[in-house]
């Protein structure tokens, strides 16, 4: 599956086949999201929650994928994500674009 974050494939015809999205809300446990706290205490990346942002983009994408994939698409153009918190120590991420099929 072709993945791109512009709204066409060079040198290819495109038949749009819908938009597709996948979205996880994801949450850190308890231990790291101590540490976390303890960490802005002192500056610096927090990276629990990098990891933990990470591991969403990562099953959100996959998510995506699969619905493109049961459309019988070849590739998803104009990706974007999004992000926001849902409630202390989680998040929601989004990811959506719009599936083609190549002709």
């Amino acid at each position: 599956m072709k993945l791109v974050n512009i709204d066409y494939i060079p040198g290819k015809e495109l038949e749009v086949l819908g938009i597709v999205k996948g979205t996880v809300v994801q949450s850190k446990n308890f231990g790291k999201d101590f540490m976390a706290g303890m960490k802005t205490l002192v500056g610096g990346e927090i990276t629990g929650y990098t990891e933990m942002l990470n591991e969403a983009r990562q099953i959100a994408t996959k998510r995506m994928v699969d619905e493109a994939e049961a459309m019988g698409a070849d590739a998803i153009i104009n990706i974007r994500y999004g992000s926001s918190a849902v409630m202390q120590g989680a998040a929601e991420v989004i990811a959506y674009g719009t599936a083609v099929r190549i002709l």
